[in-house]
């Protein structure tokens, strides 16, 4: 089912204006529960581990999309309107530009009060990374770099779905990228387990990563950052990072901001050295973490109005 340009709009401001409340059920928690039962499920039978990894990821899109579809179809069956309200409240769920920006607050306003444990324990709610005794610095830069490398998995890849196949097309998404979250580690237990997922998730995120790099490019000198060295850095780091893709648009925001982004993290208590992202023209502070969500929703905005044009132009409104 795809989603008609209004109720489209109204999963986007839906998102804008509720976020993630606490009190609507979301799909994501629903597919990690079945996740993990399967996960439990897959071990005891005890098949390959390959092949028991693709089976999760298999049974995980696949129920995904037949419940999401189940309940398209039947509201659909009430009422054509009904299907687009329902179509357009999975949307939303799907979207975390709201989200992404308030956790990202919580970390940039303590470290504005100066209340290091505060931003310390804020950031540890993002990343993975250990963040006991981090600097102001190297608190910035955590939040930094999850505000740009999510302004791809939380903002623009689910919207790109979303307008290429409808709610079933960002669930899906949705499901892969939590199957990649769980069970998408290179680690002694997930190593051949995750390894169906974290492909398929490298895979779906192939051209949306890259196309959140252009579009902060595109956008980045409208909100007063640079196009030219978002470019510039995009094609010269964005290879820079263990990923196939989060490097790209983290090189296009720190290229934009003029910020570096990488370095050295701690995980578990042992340092892992990552190569840099960027050139350190700009300190890392506030103003580089305000820099990065305004690429962020300013590339939603950019990808959101060329769609509506292209499809207004295509089939009318609505």
């Amino acid at each position: 089912m795809m989603l008609s340009p209004p109720a489209l709009v109204g999963a986007v401001l839906l998102d804008l204006l509720l976020g993630d409340p606490r009190w609507l059920p979301h799909p994501v928690v629903f597919i990690g529960r079945f996740i993990a039962g399967c996960e439990k499920l897959l071990r005891r039978l005890a098949l390959n581990e390959r092949l028991a990894g693709l089976l999760l990821v298999v049974l995980t899109v696949g129920v995904t999309c037949v419940v999401a579809g189940s309940i398209l179809h039947g509201v659909a069956l009430i009422h054509p309107l009904a299907a687009e309200v329902v179509g357009a409240i999975l949307g939303f769920t799907c979207l975390a530009a709201r989200s992404l920006h308030a956790e990202s607050a919580a970390v940039a306003g303590a470290l504005i009060r100066d209340d290091l444990p505060a931003a310390r324990s804020a950031l540890s709610m993002i990343v993975g990374r250990d963040t006991d005794g981090l600097s102001p610095s190297e608190i910035w830069r955590g939040a930094v770099e999850t505000v740009a490398e999510n302004s791809s998995d939380g903002v623009i890849a689910p919207l790109f779905f979303l307008m290429l196949g409808g709610p079933l097309a960002a669930l899906a998404y949705k499901a892969v990228n939590t199957l990649d979250s769980m069970v998408g580690y290179k680690n002694d237990r997930y190593l051949r387990f995750g390894w169906a997922a974290a492909r398929l998730d490298d895979l779906v995120n192939l051209l949306p990563a890259r196309l959140t790099g252009c579009l902060m490019a595109l956008v980045a000198p409208l909100v007063g950052l640079s196009g030219r060295g978002a470019l510039r850095v995009m094609l010269r780091d964005g290879r820079n990072h263990s990923s196939p893709n989060s490097g790209i648009p983290e090189a296009a925001a720190a290229g934009a901001l003029g910020v570096q982004l990488g370095g050295t993290n701690h995980y578990f208590g042992k340092p892992v050295e990552k190569l840099t992202i960027g050139d350190p023209v700009q300190p890392l502070g506030e103003a580089a973490w305000r820099g990065a969500v305004r690429l962020m929703y300013g590339s939603g905005a950019l990808l959101m109005g060329g769609w509506l044009m292209v499809t207004i132009w295509s089939r009318g409104w609505p």
